[in-house]
């Protein structure tokens, strides 16, 4: 059977579906498709295109426009460089781990599922709870960062009134499905490359004769005044910055479940990853490197929330003289806080869905109307964005301090139960007598990736608990015992979910001999497969690097 073929006999109900219905533009497109127990695929309209497009710009959003401003104030432009290239590597083996795993087993729910497929079905638990949890508390803040963007243009109306608007945007695309999200992302990343090639112009002195980068300017920062700042607390608060600006990069695994063709689609779409970690993390942050002072007093917040203002990039645009860069920079980093908006509705009520299916909550969110939307899940994650009206009272930022805390280190638990689970599965896999061929798309680093991607998450746990005791860096002594608990709240509480696992489960550990590899798995063609792996073997070392990278 070709591969077509196989993808088509695998076509989900919702393609047999009128087009207005299929694409929820009816009010028959809101009645209901399936509701209760077991695993019911969702809408499979996004084509490979799309999938790439989120694997490249899922996490590009605030913290990589905005909070690698602080993070270059906090550590220099050598720690930023530094710590944002081993988070690369780490983050490049974290999803070709998902990748494969995603390959054989494209389900809904994601990473999850495999955690509790091959690990713990309490472990698991706690991974999902905890996943939904942290994009709950994302929504909300994207929508405050959204509003406070604008005030680069408008300080006078109400940052409520930009609320209710980007929240009214965000449930409009999200009734519409996933495109929106991908097309987001495809415009975030040709903004990126074009302020990379200008950055590029104004270190060699390319400049406006009236902004500041008007004549040779190369790397004089890295000498005055120097790579370096704040010594080791410096780096550490830099390595744990570049670590959650990552987040939102497991999403290609989450959507491996609404491709069209996963087999095709999902390997295309994790080679992208690559180009996203070297042109997109660690070239354009050299570059911004290049061009602003770690010790510039801009690149500070003026409160809790991340500001435009203090965006490195807009600063760029600022300091050039270049009339309009910064706005348009703006802009970017407004479409880029919208998009990962998008995704925290988008990941957080497909998680959601996949866990009451599985019956680990409320059967209420296993909903699911014609158009093939969790509409009950999706509901819900919006209705938590009105969170963010509350930091329109006096204490609004304090409260909201303490809500985000409780899923701070939501991310790190996710790629952690990644990695433990691929190295799980390929253990498993070994152990019931298949081998590595059988394996359609394997990981680059295999198990041993894997472990590296482990290593580098508990290595950041380390850094943070570190930071999380010490002074804030370019202060001395202890932190203070409220500061502690808002970087590190979020362990208790998931030992916490992890406990109530153990009790719903009724589940533990489970032995290599429990772990089943077989029932769910994709049915491939193999065929296929064999002559496109001998095709490869024949080409030029210059022809595989090419079909590596792409």
């Amino acid at each position: 059977m070709s591969a077509k073929k196989a993808d088509d006999t695998t076509s989900p109900v919702f393609e047999h579906e009128p087009f207005l219905t299929r694409n929820g533009m009816n009010i028959q497109s809101f009645q209901k498709r399936h509701y209760g127990r077991g695993i019911v695929e969702l809408d499979r309209k996004m084509k490979a295109r799309h999938l790439t497009m989120i694997a490249i710009g899922g996490s590009i959003g605030s913290g990589f426009f905005v909070g690698t401003g602080s993070a270059l104030s906090n550590g220099g432009t050598g720690s930023l460089f530094i710590d944002y290239l081993i988070k690369s590597i780490m983050v490049f083996n974290i999803v070709y781990a998902l990748g494969e795993m995603a390959v054989m087993f494209p389900v809904s729910g994601g990473f999850y599922m495999y955690a509790i497929r091959f690990v713990d079905p309490s472990f698991g638990f706690a991974t999902a709870w905890t996943y939904v949890l942290s994009w709950v508390t994302t929504l909300p803040l994207e929508l405050i960062v959204c509003a406070i963007t604008i005030r680069y243009w408008d300080s006078e109306t109400s940052t409520g009134v930009w609320i209710a608007v980007f929240l009214a945007v965000i449930i409009l695309l999200n009734v519409f499905g996933v495109l929106g999200y991908a097309g987001l992302s495809c415009f975030k990343l040709s903004s990126v490359l074009v302020f990379m090639i200008i950055a590029v112009v104004l270190v060699c002195g390319g400049g406006p004769s009236t902004g500041r980068y008007n004549a040779y300017w190369g790397a004089r920062l890295w000498y005055d005044p120097g790579a370096f700042k704040n010594g080791f607390k410096g780096f550490c608060s830099v390595f744990v910055t570049a670590a959650f600006t990552f987040a939102g990069t497991e999403l290609v695994g989450l959507a491996a479940a609404e491709s069209r063709n996963p087999t095709a689609a999902v390997p295309s779409a994790v080679k992208q990853i690559f180009w996203r970690l070297t042109m997109f993390y660690i070239l354009a942050l050299s570059l911004i490197g290049l061009l602003i002072d770690c010790n510039d007093p801009a690149l500070l917040s003026s409160g809790a929330f991340a500001d435009s203002k203090a965006s490195p990039f807009v600063l760029v645009g600022k300091y050039a003289g270049l009339r309009g860069l910064d706005h348009f920079m703006n802009v970017v980093i407004l479409s880029s806080v919208l998009s990962i908006g998008i995704a925290s509705v988008y990941a957080g009520s497909r998680t959601l869905t996949a866990l009451c299916q599985q019956g680990h909550g409320p059967m209420v969110f296993t909903y699911i109307d014609r158009a093939g939307r969790a509409l009950a899940s999706v509901g819900v994650i919006i209705a938590c964005g009105c969170l963010a009206f509350i930091n329109l009272s006096a204490q609004g930022e304090v409260v909201f301090d303490w809500f985000l805390s409780i899923a701070g280190l939501a991310v790190l638990f996710t790629w952690g139960s990644i990695c433990l689970a691929h190295i799980r599965f390929r253990a498993a896999w070994k152990y019931h007598g298949h081998t590595l061929h059988e394996i359609p798309f394997k990981a680059v680093g295999g198990v041993y990736g894997s472990w590296v991607g482990l290593i580098f998450v508990i290595l950041v746990l380390i850094a943070q608990l570190y930071i999380a005791l010490a002074a804030p860096p370019g202060e001395s002594g202890m932190v203070t015992a409220e500061g502690f608990f808002k970087s590190y709240l979020a362990l208790p509480v998931i030992l916490f979910i992890w406990v109530i696992g153990y009790i719903w489960t009724r589940k533990g550990w489970l032995s290599l001999a429990e772990i089943d590899v077989d029932t769910g798995r994709r049915q491939h063609d193999w065929e296929a497969i064999h002559a496109s792996r001998a095709r490869i073997a024949q080409l030029s070392f210059w022809g595989r690097l090419w079909h590596f990278l792409f």
